[in-house]
Order: C-alpha cells, then structure tokens, then sequence
C-alpha cells in the first residue's frame, strides 16, 4: 500500500490512461481527486476506485487549461484531505491539421490543456506539497517522434518534457520530484479514433499496443517512494517502439 494516507490529483481521469491511474492508486490506498471537465464515466470510475480500495474519491470539475479551476481543484483537495502527496497531469487532446490551415485558436486550444495545465498544477504543488511529494507527466512518444498532422499536439507534449526538468530542477530544493512517461499505442479511444491509424499512415503492430494498465503501472512507480532517488526523467512505455530504427 504506497499510497495509503496519501493523496493524488489525476487530470484527464474519465479517459483510458487516467481512469486506469485512478483505479491503481485506489488500489494502493490513496485518496484520489479525479479532476476533469467531462462527468462522462465519472460514476463508474469513481464505484470502480473505491472498490479497488480508495479510502475517498471526489470528483472535481476542472479545465486545466483555466488556473483558476486549477487553483479550485487543489483547495478543494486540500480543504478535504489536508495534504497534497502526487498529481498526475495526463489530461490531453489533439489536434489533425495541415500546418498551413491550423489556426492561433487551434494552436491555443491544444496547448492550454496539454501544456499550460501541467505548469498550472506544478505551479500549484510547488505552493502546497510537502517534502517527499512527486509530479508526474504523461507526455507521449509523439514529443521526441511524430507524424505529420500532429504539430500542436507533438510541440505541447516535448514542451512538457522541458517543463519536466525544469519542476525537478527547481522542486528539488522543497523535496518535490518530477518525472515524465512517453506513453506509445496504447488501447483507448483516442488511439483508435487516430485519424492517422485510420487512415495508416501511423503503422502499428499488434505487438506494440499496450494497455492502460501498463502506464497505471508506471505512475505507480514514479509517484511513490520506491523512485525517491529519481527525478527529472523520462520513461518510455512503449514496447519497444522508439528502439527501432
């Protein structure tokens, strides 16, 4: 139970990858604050996390890419659980354009939930976590090789690979690690729904498609005390991908 008595932020917590985070921590005894702007799946997740194991699970509202729901979201787990011990920011969207027709707002858009949402919760667990907390990214495979389509998504994720280093950099002082996951294909919608697989310009092989479960695994790891010593890395969970050449 590396959790228990802890509590966790996980952002993005009604997809595959978070849903699958929450449940895993729940398992090892954390109380978990699913922090997401969409309620879909929200109840299910939430039954599902306390029968894992979960002491608590709230549920709250929040768009990243808005620091005041950022702000709200780490009060309000603080007014309920007294201590903020791991937030996980892996909520992500993206976008499929041609360079030459994306726009400002498109650009805006993706980088405000996959970028400026991770600085907003590191902003905001630099001013509430105490020593031994830990800060923990999910970026993709995409921040160091990418496809076409995918410039804003692509830049976002390598963004938060520098803002990785730069949180252990300066949470090292106060006892706050920071580490990034490069998630590859993994079993979720957002896979599947891939114009770029659809479409097979983005080739993956039945071997190289992992489960959400494997980067629950990972968070698992990296967000407790067993990974005291590590910060300002980066680890691929992609079976295999990115060793080819």
């Amino acid at each position: 139970m590396r959790f228990q008595n802890k509590t966790a932020i996980v952002t993005g917590s009604s997809g595959g990858i978070g849903a699958a985070i929450v449940k895993r921590l729940a398992a090892e005894g954390a109380r978990v604050v699913m922090a997401d702007r969409s309620q879909e799946n929200a109840a299910a997740i939430m039954a599902q996390a306390k029968a894992a194991g979960a002491p608590e699970v709230w549920l709250s509202p929040c768009d990243v890419a808005r620091e005041a729901d950022v702000a709200a979201t780490v009060q309000g787990a603080m007014d309920r659980f007294g201590r903020l011990d791991l937030v996980v920011n892996n909520a992500a969207i993206e976008s499929f354009k041609k360079i030459e027709d994306l726009t400002t707002d498109d650009w805006m858009k993706v980088l405000g939930v996959n970028l400026l949402g991770a600085f907003y919760f590191t902003k905001q667990a630099f001013g509430t976590m105490q020593p031994g907390g830990a800060i923990v990214n999910i970026a993709s495979i995409h921040a160091v090789q990418t496809d076409g389509l995918l410039a804003p998504y692509a830049a976002a994720k390598a963004a938060m690979l520098s803002l990785t280093r730069t949180a252990a950099i300066e949470g090292k002082p106060k006892g706050i690690r920071s580490n990034a996951i490069l998630p590859g294909a993994i079993d979720t919608r957002m896979l599947w729904d891939n114009p770029n697989v659809k479409s097979g310009v983005e080739k993956i092989e039945e071997s190289e498609v992992g489960q959400p479960e494997d980067i629950a695994a990972a968070v698992a790891f990296l967000g407790s005390d067993d990974a005291k010593f590590i910060t300002g890395t980066t680890l691929n969970v992609d079976g295999g991908r990115l060793v080819k050449l």
